[in-house]
């Protein structure tokens, strides 16, 4: 009887193509990481410049910031489409288109440097911005076939997959500018060819490397798991989870799912805010080139290295103690860098502190909204929360370089920091009512 019981598959075990769940979820996640790797390099070889370029083509401090700007708008206007092409085809068509884009817009600020005309240069940093809807999405691609009790440390491992190519981007944009010198090209445009090429890179291995697709094949183990208890069929599936309306009614019914769209949509603003304008203030107290990009290094290397760690605190005391950490950590950051005033090692250790209150915030919100909504809701939410956290560093972005302008870095901290307090606000009572 034992060995008969034995001999019986689980539900959707066809589904994997007689490989195990945690050999799936293995080769799943190393795909992913090696994409990580690579987009990290393509995107932060050109933001370490991008502001940079934008005074230099537009002419003022006050337009500085609406390249990244734009480059954000951009990720939140291609989320909900890309999240919509994930729902029907899959994270590895939607995840490889969205890099496809993203190297087409590299080229167009290439094009749009070489001409100087400022508003091409934010229509292709809109389309740069495909490549950070890879990335973010990237991480929910890592919580499809993730325990649930091992989400948040899933999400983490794929998101300190940035780590490398993210370090090592600001480093090398000296050379990628230097590279383009004989085209004719800006030097302060070089990094974005660059990063067009590793954007193709990194859709093809994408396109070779992911299989199965981690999204479809949920789905298709959720639905053989309702099939063999008598559940619900395919078809209400997938209405649901390519409904807008069904995503934003799953956070408005969960506490939970609110909290954790604050937590990213905040911890998002107050960072993409900080950092946009942090080069340019550096640059006006007298730091080069090479030590803009060793600050924004540092920066990067808090967002995306210690990621594990907080992976691994989410899961161990919970997603909400730690987006309260994140909190607390974004809020030492802008005292920090806001009171810098020149001192370009304060500066640093703020920058790099605003990227450990980012990954907490960004890792242990990112596994709260996975938990809080029902499986055939998630698509939708995902969608929506990279849209809204997006948008509002968008225009968190674009008003940051008008107040450095007109009131200064200092004040823009401070501003910053007065958009954690709602992430708190809605974090506490979540808290409060697990403990009673």
């Amino acid at each position: 009887m034992a060995a008969a019981e034995a001999a019986v598959p689980a539900p959707g075990a066809d589904v994997l193509g007689g490989a195990s769940l945690p050999a799936v979820r293995r080769r799943v996640q190393w795909a992913l990481v090696v994409s990580q790797i690579l987009g990290g390099l393509g995107v932060s070889t050109a933001v370490a410049l991008a502001a940079v370029l934008a005074q230099d083509i537009g002419g003022s401090e006050a337009v500085a910031g609406l390249a990244s700007t734009s480059s954000v708008i951009g990720t939140a206007l291609l989320s909900l489409p890309f999240a919509a092409l994930m729902a029907r085809r899959g994270r590895r068509v939607g995840l490889t288109s969205a890099y496809a884009v993203a190297a087409v817009g590299g080229l167009v600020v290439v094009v749009a440097a070489t001409v100087r005309n400022f508003p091409l240069l934010l229509v292709g940093m809109a389309a740069f911005g495909a490549g950070n809807v890879a990335g973010l999405q990237a991480r929910f691609a890592a919580a499809d076939l993730a325990e649930p009790l091992k989400r948040a440390r899933a999400i983490s491992v794929v998101v300190w997959g940035t780590t490398i190519g993210a370090v090592l981007g600001p480093n090398i944009a000296a050379p990628a500018g230097s590279s383009v010198a004989p085209l004719g090209v800006p030097r302060t445009a070089g990094p974005f060819l660059w990063g067009t090429a590793v954007f193709v890179v990194a859709g093809l291995l994408l396109q070779l490397l992911l299989r199965p697709d981690p999204l479809l094949t949920a789905r298709a183990l959720s639905r053989a798991e309702r099939a063999g208890t008598g559940g619900g069929g395919a078809d209400a599936d997938r209405a649901d989870e390519r409904s807008l309306r069904a995503g934003l009614s799953a956070v408005a019914a969960s506490p939970r799912a609110r909290a954790a769209l604050a937590a990213v949509a905040g911890s998002h603003t107050v960072m993409v805010s900080v950092m946009v304008m942090t080069p340019v203030d550096l640059g006006s107290h007298g730091a080069g080139v090479e030590l803009i990009g060793l600050v924004i290094s540092g920066h990067i290397t808090g967002m995306y290295a210690f990621s594990p760690v907080m992976g691994w605190l989410a899961d161990r005391i919970g997603r909400v103690s730690v987006i309260l950490v994140g909190v607390a950590l974004l809020a030492c950051a802008t005292a920090l860098a806001g009171t810098a005033n020149g001192h370009h090692a304060q500066s640093a250790a703020g920058l790099f502190v605003l990227g450990l209150g980012w990954s907490a915030g960004l890792v242990a919100g990112s596994a709260l909204l996975t938990d809080a909504v029902p499986q055939q809701s998630r698509a939708a939410v995902q969608g929506l929360s990279d849209m809204i956290m997006n948008a509002a560093a968008g225009v968190g972005g674009a008003l940051s370089g008008l107040v450095v302008a007109q009131a200064g870095y200092g004040w823009l901290n401070l501003l910053a920091a007065a958009l954690l307090v709602p992430v708190a606000a809605l974090a506490l009572p979540v808290v409060t009512r697990r403990r009673t």
